[in-house]
């Protein structure tokens, strides 16, 4: 059976503020301070951000690394080919 779940749009029904107003609202901060702040809210956001990533497991990230190195493998080889390919086209052109 599925699990059904709700998402809370607001904290009460009353509350009518958009999100950025409302986390716009709090103590003012020094103006020197603001910086600071600002780099906490967000070191805080991009945690929260990492968290909620799903991370893939040891099978998949092998996977993932063979396929890097299959792709670079094979393009090597093309870019190699065509190296070769135009470096005897203009030694022809040039004798």
């Amino acid at each position: 059976m599925a699990k059904i779940t709700r998402i809370k749009t607001s904290d009460s029904p009353r509350n009518n503020k958009p999100a950025k107003a409302k986390e716009t609202e709090g103590k003012k901060v020094f103006i020197l301070f603001r910086p600071f702040v600002a780099l906490g809210r967000y070191l805080r956001d991009s945690w929260r951000e990492i968290r909620q990533v799903r991370w893939p497991n040891r099978k998949a990230t092998w996977k993932m690394v063979l396929a890097v190195f299959v792709y670079t493998a094979l393009f090597v080889a093309i870019i190699s080919l065509l190296d070769l390919f135009f470096t005897w086209l203009f030694s022809l052109i040039i004798k």
